[in-house]
């Protein structure tokens, strides 16, 4: 097998790929052929060492991957070897050409999803579905301002508003990028140049919802943009500044700062178990047609480090998987 590791935290020029034998499942595991693995944002912040989730070193980066089952251990009933699975991995080590892998957490591949597609969909599509299912309510006819909206995470929350019926406002750094959220069904896209005034404007009044992965000064203006009642969605910082958001504009008409953290979800309240039961709804609505994640650029492992040098200087759009 080959995989990259991470030996120290740091940039990602510390990464390497190494080779050595396949793993062996175990009880209750399968082994899976890695066919693509999700690669993000989040990720670069593990590898440097800045995320709130520090594994032991030295660790293979990535959190999804999917793929075929190449073996099973023992008491293992399915799924069969031959069967394409999607995994989302809680100690990471999706950076491979193969991963072992608790039996109950590969969840089969819906026909016509292709693998790709289910590697990077997962934590973004995971992400927005877990926010509207137990965190905020989104109907029909609203105004949700998605920011960040030309990345993974901002095209999911554009696709999965538009499914409920809302009408989406895309902001985002550049031409491609806002390109990219209008091609997902953003009625409007804005930069972030007096953003207070362009939501406002381009929603009629304010918005209903606001979608942040992106933080900074970009935060506070999207707040005051919210009209009444409206609701704000702290989903990361993608920009590397935490914002300090003013009580006082949350108190005023009765607005609501809601944290959307899939993560601590799948690993605290659901589990893995629970958690498969999320990623098996969203493969669901992705075969139904329901959800629309555009297929992911791919790279090959040995260009780990550069593609999280990208994802580092925001100059992704959409998603990438690495094909080992």
């Amino acid at each position: 097998m080959r995989r990259v590791v991470c030996a120290e935290f740091g940039g990602p020029e510390g990464l390497a790929v190494v080779e050595g034998a396949a793993p062996e499942p175990g009880p209750g595991e399968v082994l899976v052929e890695v066919a693509a693995a999700g690669v993000s944002f989040v990720d670069g912040l593990i590898v440097a060492g800045r995320y709130q989730l520090r594994p032991p070193l030295p660790f293979t980066p990535g959190s999804s991957v999917a793929g075929r089952v190449a073996a099973r251990g023992p008491d293992v009933d399915g799924p069969a070897v031959g069967t394409p699975v999607v995994a989302a991995l809680m100690d990471f080590g999706g950076y491979a050409s193969h991963v072992v892998v608790p039996a109950a957490l590969a969840v089969p591949v819906p026909d016509g999803v292709d693998p790709a597609v289910a590697a990077s969909a997962m934590e973004s599509y995971n992400t927005l579905v877990h926010a509207v299912t137990r965190r905020v309510t989104i109907a029909a006819g609203e105004w949700v301002v998605v920011l960040g909206a030309g990345g993974g995470i901002g095209l999911a929350a554009l696709d999965v508003a538009r499914g409920l019926g809302a009408r989406v406002v895309g902001v985002a750094s550049s031409e491609e990028k806002r390109a990219a959220a209008t091609a997902a069904g953003a009625e409007a896209v804005l930069d972030y140049t007096d953003l207070k005034d362009g939501i406002r404007a381009a929603t009629g009044g304010g918005a209903d919802v606001v979608i942040d992965p992106v933080g900074g000064p970009a935060s506070e203006s999207a707040l005051r943009a919210l009209r009444a009642g409206g609701r704000f969605c702290v989903l990361g910082f993608a920009s590397g500044e935490i914002p300090r958001l003013p009580a006082n504009i949350v108190l005023l008409r009765n607005r609501t700062v809601i944290g959307v953290d899939w993560g601590d979800w799948a690993r605290e309240v659901a589990g893995p178990a629970g958690n498969a039961e999320l990623l098996a709804d969203v493969l669901g609505r992705i075969a139904r047609g329901e959800l629309h994640p555009p297929r992911p650029a791919t790279a090959p492992l040995d260009d780990a480090a550069e593609v999280l040098a990208r994802y580092a200087r925001r100059g992704v759009t959409g998603k990438v998987v690495l094909v080992p």
